[in-house]
């Protein structure tokens, strides 16, 4: 069953007079519980994509359905309320707040729903047991090695439970023991739990955790293929 379906995608900027077109009438579906790998040279609209994927920006034309919700069809409150709900996002530098401990970073996304103390205690402590580092609670980010933070990263955004995941070059700032600790991760996340994950990455190595390589140039989809286990 398809989760993600994209027709003739497309989003256009303005620099002056020129038209720049990120991505251009892509066609594309993703079933729900695949584990995708997006790739393709700079401005090919692999990031493009992941952001609108995740509600935070908006195609210019064509149509963008997650779960069967269009999202072209909110407006920016509803939006950002559907993606506090359904979308956990892990950036490549981390993007964690220095001031937080590993937990308070982790249960940041659950400040914004409606849940007791209680419940997001039990939502955090089964996220750090499950990326490995609740012996690490307590420590600031600065105390954490990049592999270490960008566990406390894909915590955060697994803690919500969200329908989709989606990460942007997660091991592009690691070393290859830590990227290859935190892609058996995330491979675990999509096996075991059923986790739809796309995933950004400039790396080939890292593509091969996916089950489903996309190549894309000028904002088109140009190839697509399963990837070989």
């Amino acid at each position: 069953m398809s989760l993600i379906q994209c027709r003739r995608l497309s989003r256009i900027y303005n620099r002056g007079v020129e038209e720049i077109r990120p991505l251009d009438e892509l066609d594309l579906e993703i079933e729900a519980g695949g584990f995708v790998a997006l790739m393709g040279p700079s401005g090919s609209g692999k990031t493009t994509l992941l952001n609108l994927l995740a509600g935070i920006d908006r195609p210019t034309s064509g149509e963008l359905e997650v779960d069967g919700l269009s999202l072209g069809d909110l407006s920016r409150n509803k939006l950002a309320d559907w993606r506090s709900e359904h979308v956990g996002y892990v950036f490549q530098l981390y993007n964690l707040v220095p001031v937080l401990t590993a937990y308070e970073n982790i249960e940041l996304p659950l400040l914004l729903h409606p849940i007791s103390a209680e419940e997001r205690h039990r939502r955090v402590s089964a996220a750090l047991d499950v990326v490995g580092i609740a012996d690490r609670h307590a420590h600031y980010p600065r105390q954490l090695s990049g592999g270490q933070e960008q566990r406390v990263a894909i915590a955060r955004a697994i803690v919500t439970e969200p329908t989709l995941l989606l990460a942007d070059e997660p091991t592009g700032d690691l070393d290859r023991e830590s990227a290859t600790a935190v892609m058996e991760l995330l491979t675990r996340l999509n096996k075991e739990q059923g986790r739809t994950i796309v995933m950004v990455t400039h790396d080939a190595k890292t593509a091969e955790y996916a089950d489903v390589l996309l190549h894309l140039e000028k904002g088109r989809l140009i190839e697509q293929k399963e990837v070989l286990s």
